[in-house]
């Protein structure tokens, strides 16, 4: 499914995908090309950089204090991978450290621990982020949150409020530079200047950003300087469980770290400890070598094709995409247009979960449902309040009678015709939304509708049974 319209490097990046051709089981036992529209939760890996970890496999080691020439050269490649990936982003590599973590989440918990809160001290973050960036903070100070506008977008001056009236005490501004429910796009060197006005810090959480837009930290004597970024491997084709945490070294060298264990010392003696510098402190046990070593390896892939030319041609898909779901009648679509490639809807009078489902059995596109980990922005666009019902809802079992929306996110390797496919079968829901509920039912246990009729659940066990 290319296209004229797409570049050769959008071209390429198609052609490299891992499992692009992948069919999969559809109505009238049939079979049809998979297309996956949840590249926000989770991206595919791209085939160059998986056949250079299988060569790379041939020399992997434990690294740090092997002697041996295995050992000696994942040392060396695993200590260069910190710096392509803090490189990507440009990070200072003199003041700042590249610290190896699982994923985003887990980078964000670091910091919490790391910048020694106190229960009076403030953090602000707002009514916009995911999980992630809001219940680390909650365990170690005063959260609160910056206001969005009718659209959902991030007020800036209320930022800028809650900055001055709860100065000094406000530590950190932590916020997400994408938002994984509406795209939206926050002006994070904005952001920065307004923190560091008022003696602040501040964490972008850049998990839907860095894979889609060019970014860099700036300098330390810049006003726009980012303190901290964190970001997942996962969602920028390295799906090999590494995330970053990037940030000034001496925040890692002012107390003792949450991990303590193999890799984290210099010397211990009975009385005294002599803790290693980071980010080997930070990086407790044997380090995730060879998620490093292919994220590395895929962000100079990234930066080779041009993350420009992605970002373009993301736009163009994406404003594409929008316009084509406006168009349709009887769908709301959440959040303004300036956005990365996310965009979140409901279809009127059917279960956001039904028409993930019918997508999925029917139609073999991949999308997500539900509330993204980011419940209460989207009880916020959805115009709903915490309530009773839906904890009574949640404990029975009927989770699919929750407000959520339809979520696809789109990536550089993407087409226009997949998206013209997605709005024919958009158009089908919205035409025969009965027709389309009596073929299925709700599955408590799966937490999903499933087809009445279709073989879709020997599909799903064949394909556990050959890998498990």
């Amino acid at each position: 499914m290319f296209t004229s319209k797409q570049p050769a490097e959008i071209r390429l990046l198609r052609k490299n995908i891992m499992g692009i051709n992948q069919q999969v089981p559809i109505a009238n036992n049939k079979q049809t090309r998979y297309i996956y529209f949840d590249n926000a939760a989770s991206t595919p890996a791209l085939v160059p950089v998986v056949q250079e970890l299988n060569d790379y496999l041939n020399w992997y080691s434990g690294v740090h204090r092997g002697t041996g020439f295995k050992s000696l050269i994942s040392s060396k490649i695993y200590n260069q991978c910190h710096d392509i990936i803090g490189s990507f982003v440009g990070a200072d590599l003199t003041r700042d450290t590249v610290v190896m973590v699982k994923n985003t989440t887990e980078a964000i918990n670091k910091l919490s621990y790391r910048l020694q809160l106190n229960p009076s001290d403030v953090v602000i973050t707002t009514d916009m982020e995911h999980h992630s960036n809001d219940l680390p903070w909650k365990a170690r100070a005063k959260v609160l949150y910056a206001h969005l506008n009718k659209h959902g977008e991030l007020d800036i001056e209320d930022v800028r409020n809650c900055l001055q009236k709860n100065y000094p005490r406000v530590r950190l501004l932590a916020v997400c530079g994408a938002s994984n429910v509406t795209g939206h796009i926050n002006n994070v060197h904005l952001l920065a200047e307004m923190a560091h006005a008022y003696s602040c810090k501040i964490l972008v959480d850049g998990a839907q950003l860095i894979p889609h837009r060019r970014f860099e930290m700036k300098p330390y004597s810049d006003p726009a300087h980012i303190d901290f970024l964190a970001f997942s491997g996962h969602k920028m084709y390295a799906p090999f469980g590494a995330g970053v945490l990037i940030g000034p070294k001496e925040i890692f060298t002012q107390n003792p770290p949450e991990y303590q264990g193999g890799g984290t010392v210099k010397l211990v003696m009975k009385d005294k400890i002599y803790w290693a510098e980071p980010p080997d402190s930070e990086e407790a046990g044997s380090p995730n070598v060879i998620g490093t070593y292919a994220l590395a390896k895929t962000l100079n892939y990234l930066k080779n094709l041009g993350i420009g030319n992605i970002e373009q041609y993301e736009q163009e898909l994406t404003d594409y995409a929008l316009k084509k779901i406006q168009a349709l009648k009887n769908i709301v679509v959440y959040g303004s247009k300036t956005r990365v490639g996310v965009i979140s809807f409901n279809i009127k009078g059917i279960s956001h979960s039904l028409v993930g489902a019918i997508l999925c059995f029917e139609a073999g596109i991949g999308t997500r449902t539900g509330c993204f980990c980011a419940q209460n922005y989207v009880r916020k666009l959805l115009g709903e309040k915490e309530d009773s019902r839906q904890i009574k809802l949640f404990e029975d079992n009927q989770a699919d009678k929750i407000p959520g929306m339809v979520r696809i996110s789109l990536a550089g390797y993407n087409t226009r015709e997949e998206v013209d496919y997605l709005i024919k079968w958009l158009e089908k829901i919205t035409q025969n939304k009965s027709e389309f509920e009596s073929r299925y039912r709700y599955d408590p246990i799966q937490g999903s509708f499933m087809p009445n009729d279709l073989p879709a659940q020997e599909f799903i066990d064949s394909i556990y049974n050959r890998y498990l």
